[in-house]
């Protein structure tokens, strides 16, 4: 569903990334590891037309993306929850999901859209009409989740989901993303638990330097010495 070939990025004239490669599947869990500043936030930014690409390509679904504006790409089922949620703390809750549904026509497919996520959320059923930044933080990252579930995503990418959770809240959030990476929805997952990441995913990237150092099935990354000495720590 996503190719992305030799990819580079810069900040100014930083390089963040350096021909970076990823290919994903149409469903399942892709882990995106690697250090802090290894590149793995920029990686979800070019995807998602944040920040572009200054060589290499990204196709989805066959079609090059690579000059599409972010809200295109969007469109075409491409959705990126940040890192840090970036919720609208003075909208309610409500608001907050049916902005993540911008991109389709508000209708009653809207209110089915929002049960779908109170029946995930219940909690956010109860604060629906609540400001957003009044939530806790594992509530806050139910909203930023649901948001981007609103639009109904084919690929849907998350960056440090289990940031500053506490751990019961990290639980139940990976057991989300198990249930909704099925049939036509792929996730791609930043996240600083390695051993988490691992434990759902079905493939896995290593970016470090910018620079695609690894990948493969998560068995295979297991059985890697680089995976076990340098991120699980035997």
């Amino acid at each position: 569903m996503l190719d992305v070939r030799n990819i580079s990025a810069f900040y100014g004239d930083a390089q963040a990334l350096e021909n970076v490669n990823l290919t994903l599947g149409k469903s399942g869990i892709v882990a995106l590891l690697g250090p802090n500043a290894a590149g793995k936030s920029t990686t979800l930014r070019v995807i998602s037309g944040i920040v572009p690409a200054a060589s290499g390509t990204v196709h989805f679904q066959g079609e090059d993306i690579t000059a599409a504006s972010p809200q295109d790409r969007v469109g075409l089922g491409i959705v990126h929850v940040p890192e840090g949620r970036k919720l609208f703390g003075t909208l309610s809750v409500e608001d907050n999901l049916i902005l993540g549904g911008y991109s389709k026509r508000k209708d009653r497919k809207t209110t089915a859209r929002l049960d779908g996520i109170y029946d995930r959320f219940p909690k956010l059923r109860e604060r629906r009409f609540q400001d957003a930044g009044l939530l806790s933080g594992g509530e806050q990252q139910m909203v930023a989740v649901g948001r981007g579930l609103m639009s109904e995503p084919k690929l849907l990418m998350i960056d440090e989901m289990s940031l500053g959770l506490a751990p019961i809240i990290v639980k139940q959030m990976f057991s989300l993303v198990q249930e909704i990476a099925t049939g036509n929805m792929c996730v791609l997952l930043v996240e600083q638990h390695v051993q988490n990441a691992l434990a759902v995913a079905d493939h896995g990237f290593i970016i470090d330097g910018g620079v695609t150092r690894v990948s493969g099935p998560v068995q295979e990354l297991l059985s890697s010495s680089l995976v076990r000495e340098s991120y699980l720590g035997h």
